[in-house]
């Protein structure tokens, strides 16, 4: 089965909102929020991949992300390794440079948003800070 190491960022404002963007219906997971990141290329750290994902996807200029838990999750179709980072050092208005709708969300109301699966940890955690 097919494993995908992925950088994961928990984006939050001065406000302690935190940036949620909805996949494209096409990519797997299609529809659901997510944290925004992506996958770790080859000789890439985690906070690298961090920083290039979030300034190709929502156009933010990130200086330092901190970490803050690692997830294994079997989907059906794929093995993910989810590596989360908080990130608060950051500049730019964020906005879906590949299309996808992108929000500031409370904190109490993440479970009123539709994820993936392996994010409920993330969700559990952040409502627990």
């Amino acid at each position: 089965m097919k494993r995908v190491h992925v950088a994961v960022g928990v984006i939050l404002n001065a406000s302690n909102q935190v940036l949620l963007a909805k996949r494209p219906d096409n990519l797997h997971q299609g529809g659901k929020w997510e944290f925004p990141g992506g996958k770790v290329e080859q000789d890439e750290t985690t906070s690298q991949a961090l920083i290039r994902e979030l300034k190709e996807e929502v156009n933010l200029i990130v200086s330092d992300t901190t970490p803050l838990m690692t997830i294994s999750y079997d989907y059906p179709d794929k093995q993910v390794l989810l590596d989360i980072h908080t990130v608060t050092a950051f500049t730019g208005d964020p906005h879906g440079l590949e299309g996808q709708p992108v929000v500031w969300a409370e904190l109490n109301t993440l479970k009123d948003f539709d994820f993936p699966a392996a994010n409920a940890p993330i969700i559990d955690k952040l409502l627990s800070l």
